[in-house]
This record gives structure tokens, C-alpha cells and sequence, in this order.
């Protein structure tokens, strides 16, 4: 159980010692990966077939002692998020992520990603507050080194945004934190689960709103979310796609898991409709809006969160499956395309739409990666964004009533939206002549880089493949956080006092 949070560590640790040998980075830090992967998909396994897997960290029962908690739910966030962050690395490694030249200390990023993805499981792992606070904080830390890398004046400008942004989420989390422990006299979540509702509503209440607040900026939802679009491009291409992936979904498992675990009486049910609503719209006209490829896909990463919320708000098995489903194709398409738009800057120099076309004649199979996972960001079918959009569109119609009716607009017409910038980035950059002709040499680009990103689209591809048993996981998911009863007695086999 630990493993998946003590190898990238270790990693970590040993790629500093080997800064001299970058070759050996390189292979420690795939390595650790890999092994991460193998780790994940077999707790998944577990838990699929047994139930939660439960690890008392030092040998101190909850709720004394920390505690690590793997159901499906944090399984399967594992299994998605170690993969792609195994691709991401590969990419990386590819364009020589770290190689700046002299003045850029090379040493660092290897053990700075095994960091980050340490930080990312470990959140997804944590089984009381704090240990989810101290995941967020590792994987922050490690994130401010990433986001400034390279040192250039645009990247220290946006990524002190992104530090000042991050920091003011953290002390609102810590704030949270203490508030709960001063109602509650515990952190353990599966002992809130019962301390809770023994609280007043407005207490309650005023905890919950906290919680979401610090978890809202986090994962970037309306209006907390004007932030994102300013400070990711700027990153590097890997850095930016395992940003985009990843980060802002840590903060919508945290929504996941408190709502569901903490609070499910759903007091803010109506609350968080109408931000996932303005989330999606906001976000896609954003993107309308756009003239570079980065920014755009910022703003679609921004407007696709609130599809996860709107399942989230409906409080429902089936908003929860259809939730959970598509943050697990979320994580893995918003990755491909943003490591594209990376390549796209490799080909052309450039991600900005003015400046670009041609791109399918030239490079047909950058073409055809772009393509495939633009249309299923847009929901075409037979994809797995329209299974999973269709699956929530599912739910809100069964939920009735006029704010999961709007919803359904608003999640019928930010789809149509995607596709509208999607066809016309399209249009732009891949399928019309360059309005300039130019003499620069073809630019061949690395065979790592593009083959990490096949292996993502592959990915991406194979979620429509399996959705079957995919659902059929997420559903199994979203019944046990509805029930709590499963997480609450692995913890605490003994009863929560």
C-alpha cells in the first residue's frame, strides 16, 4: 500500500545522488514509474474484488495513527494518474527535459517529477485530512520548481501567480483542517463520518464551504479558476500536459471524497449546480475566444471540470459513475492534447493559430494524434468523452427538476462548443495552406516524444474499448461512497466512536 508514495520518493532521493549521470536519471525515474503503474493496477484489483485495502502507517491503528486507504475510487486515480504520468516522463526524457544549457541546473527535474507524483499519491491515498493536506503541499512544493523551470522572465512572472494562487488555497485548507479538528476532536475521515452529523447544521455547513472553497481553487472551478489559463501555458510542454492532467483533478477527487464521505446530505447540492454550470460555459467561451493552441487548451481544461462537479452535485449513484468516469478520460485526453501542442511547438516553433497551417500535409501523423482525441474532448462518437458526457447527461435528465435541467443545456451546449474549437483549430493549423511560406528546415521530431504520445492516444482509445467494465468499476465506486459503510468499516472495523 505504501509503495505507490515510498518508490517515487526513494526515486527521488537516488536521482539527486546521481545528478552527474543523467542517463542513470533517466532510468531510475522510468523505472520507478513502471513499477509505480504495476502497483497501482493491482491494488485496483484488489480492491475491485475485496474491498478497500487498509494500512495502519507505523503500526498505529486509526484513528490515532495515519492511515492509508485504497478503494476503487483512489485504485483507479492511481492506475490513471501513474500511467500518464509514466507517458509524460517518456515525453520528457524525449525532448530533454532538464537539457537547458548552463545556466538551468539539470539535476533537478527528474527528482522534482518523482516528487510531484509521490505528493499526487499520497493524496489520493490519504485517509484522514491532514495527510491529504500534507499530499497537496508535496505535490505543490514540487510544482513551483516545475512551473519556473527554466528561469525565463514569462515563466517567473506566471508561475508566481500560480505560487501566490496555490499558497492562498493551502492556507485555506490548513484553516479548514483546524476548524474540523476544533469541532470534532479528530482528522480521521472515516470518524468524521459519524462526528459530523452529530454537529449543528450551520456548523456543518460553514466547514463544508471551506472545504470546497480551498478544494475549488485547486481544481479550478468558476469563478476560482482565473488563474489556470495564465500560469500553465508558460510551463513547459510536460510539465503543462501533466499540470493540466493531473493537478486539477486532485482537487476534484478531494470534492469527491468529502462530499460523498463527509458530507452527503448535500446542503450545497444547488450551490455546486450552478458553479458547475458556469464552470462549463465560462470555460468553453474562454476558449472561443483563443488564438493559441496552449491557452485554448487551458480554457477547455477549465470548462471540462464542470461536467466532474455536475456529477458530484446531483448526489446521485449514477452522477457519481459519470463523474468518476470522466475524470478518469479527462485526465488522459487533456494530457494528449496539451503534450501535441507541444509537438506542434517542436514542428513549427510556435503554438499561436496566426502563425500556423499546413500541419496535416506536412506531418500527417501529428495531424491524426491531434485529431482523434480533439474529437473525443468534443464528445463525438463512439468515444469515450460521449460515453462518459453521455452517461451524466443520463443522470441529470433522471434527476428532474429545473437546476439538473439546465445543467443538461449547459452541458449539451458546452459539447457542441468543444467541437466548434476543436474543428477550427483543425481548420487552422492542420488543414489550411501557411499564409506565409517559408524556408526553415523540417524540423524531424524526437521518435520518444511522439511515441509517448501515441501511447496516450492509445490509451485515450481504449477507454471507449473497455468502457463497459470501466462503468461497470465506476458504478461499484459510486455505490460504495454513497453507502460509506464499506470505507468507514475497513478503517474502523471496530466502530467509529
Amino acid at each position: 500500500m505504501p509503495l505507490p508514495v515510498v518508490v517515487p520518493l526513494l526515486g527521488a532521493a537516488l536521482t539527486l545522488l546521481l545528478a552527474r549521470w543523467p542517463h542513470l536519471q533517466r532510468t531510475v525515474s522510468v523505472t520507478c514509474l513502471a513499477a509505480t503503474v504495476v502497483i497501482a493496477v493491482l491494488l485496483l484489483v484488489q480492491a475491485y474484488r475485496h474491498g478497500p485495502v487498509v494500512v495502519q502507517v507505523g503500526g498505529w491503528p486509526a484513528p490515532v495513527g495515519i492511515v492509508l486507504v485504497a478503494d476503487q475510487l483512489a485504485a483507479l486515480m492511481l492506475v490513471v494518474s501513474s500511467a500518464v504520468t509514466l507517458c509524460v516522463l517518456l515525453y520528457s526524457v524525449g525532448q530533454g527535459q532538464g537539457d537547458f544549457g548552463e545556466t538551468v541546473p539539470v539535476t533537478i527535474y527528474h527528482p522534482t517529477y518523482l516528487v510531484l507524483t509521490a505528493g499526487v499519491t499520497n493524496a489520493f491515498l490519504a485517509g484522514d485530512l491532514f495527510n491529504l493536506f500534507v499530499g497537496f503541499e508535496i505535490l505543490l512544493a514540487a510544482s513551483f520548481v516545475l512551473i519556473t523551470l527554466g528561469g525565463t522572465e514569462t515563466r517567473i512572472r506566471t508561475g508566481s501567480t500560480y505560487v501566490v494562487v496555490s499558497l492562498l488555497s493551502s492556507m485555506l485548507f490548513l484553516t479548514a483542517t483546524g476548524l474540523v479538528y476544533a469541532a470534532t476532536g479528530t482528522l480521521n475521515m472515516a470518524q468524521l463520518a459519524h462526528r459530523l452529523d452529530a454537529l449543528p447544521d450551520g456548523v456543518r455547513l460553514a466547514l463544508e464551504l471551506t472545504l470546497l472553497l480551498a478544494f475549488g481553487i485547486k481544481a479550478a472551478v468558476f469563478p476560482l479558476s482565473a488563474w489556470l489559463p495564465d500560469s500553465y501555458p508558460t510551463a513547459p510542454a510536460p510539465v503543462t500536459a501533466v499540470f493540466a492532467g493531473l493537478l486539477t483533478k486532485v482537487g476534484v477527487y478531494a470534492i469527491i471524497r468529502t462530499e460523498t464521505l463527509l458530507f452527503p446530505d448535500g446542503q450545497v447540492a444547488g450551490l455546486l449546480m450552478v458553479v458547475a454550470g458556469l464552470t462549463m460555459v465560462v470555460g468553453i467561451l474562454g476558449a472561443v475566444a483563443q488564438s493559441d493552441m496552449k491557452r485554448l487548451f487551458s480554457f477547455t481544461l477549465v470548462s471540462h471540470i464542470g461536467y466532474m462537479i455536475f456529477g458530484v452535485a446531483l448526489s446521485t449513484v449514477a452522477g457519481l459513475s459519470g463523474a468518476i468516469f470522466y475524470v478518469v478520460h479527462h485526465i488522459t485526453i487533456q494530457t494528449t492534447l496539451f503534450l501535441v501542442a507541444g509537438l506542434v511547438e517542436e514542428r513549427s516553433g510556435s503554438t499561436d493559430l496566426r502563425r500556423l497551417g499546413g500541419l496535416a500535409r506536412v506531418a500527417p501523423l501529428l495531424g491524426v494524434l491531434f485529431f482523434v482525441p480533439a474529437m473525443n474532448l468534443a464528445g463525438v462518437p463512439p468515444f469515450s468523452g460521449f460515453l462518459g458526457k453521455l452517461g451524466l447527461l443520463q443522470a441529470g435528465v433522471a434527476a428532474g427538476g429545473p437546476l439538473p435541467g439546465a445543467l443538461v443545456a449547459a452541458g449539451t451546449a458546452t459539447s457542441l462548443l468543444t467541437l466548434y474549437v476543436a474543428s477550427r483549430v483543425w481548420n487552422i493549423a492542420f488543414w489550411r495552406a501557411p499564409r506565409l511560406a517559408t524556408a526553415e528546415p523540417v524540423v524531424r521530431l524526437p521518435g520518444l516524444m511522439v511515441g509517448a504520445t501515441v501511447a496516450l492516444v492509445a490509451l485515450g482509445l481504449a477507454l471507449t474499448v473497455v468502457a463497459g467494465p470501466l462503468f461497470d468499476v465506476t458504478a461499484d465506486a459510486a455505490v460504495d461512497l454513497r453507502a460509506r459503510t464499506p470505507y468507514i468499516r475497513s478503517v474502523l472495523p471496530g466502530g467509529a466512536p
